[in-house]
């Protein structure tokens, strides 16, 4: 899957080993704590089978319920702690890479931009959700 259209990619390096790194991406009720772009949005719902074939389902909107929506898809090739490519629901591809050292880990979401999104806009939203995941998995001991 490595033939995206167009991508747009984001890194991020988050100073824990893979392990826990891994978990906190993948488990549902840590992906609620930091799947989020800004402070005023929550993700309420996780539905996670990081499976091959599994699919996703993670509600994001404004506090406020003014904005939402669900981020939703399919995962067609996972490989523990190393890779997961998945399919969203409008059709579009992500991948996403982990890259580890001793006590670091570099994370990679690479994805399709959508049609009627400024790719600057786009790329902005996902540097905000992977800060935020940083900051989550660092700040827990």
């Amino acid at each position: 899957m490595n033939d995206l259209q167009n991508p747009i990619t984001v890194r991020v390096i988050v100073n824990r080993p893979i392990a826990e790194v891994w978990r906190k991406w993948t488990t549902p009720e840590a992906i609620m704590q930091w799947n989020v772009p800004m402070e005023n949005w929550h993700c309420p719902k996780v539905e996670n089978d990081i499976t091959e074939g599994g699919s996703f389902c993670f509600r994001m909107e404004s506090k406020d319920g003014t904005e939402g929506f669900d981020y939703k898809g399919a995962y067609n090739k996972v490989i523990e702690k190393q890779l997961i490519e998945s399919t969203l629901s409008d059709g579009r591809r992500a991948v996403n890479k982990f890259i580890y050292g001793e006590a670091f880990t570099t994370v990679i979401e690479s994805f399709e931009p959508e049609r009627e999104l400024s790719a600057a806009m786009q790329e902005n939203f996902c540097r905000s959700v992977l800060n935020r995941f940083k900051e989550y998995v660092e700040e827990k001991e």
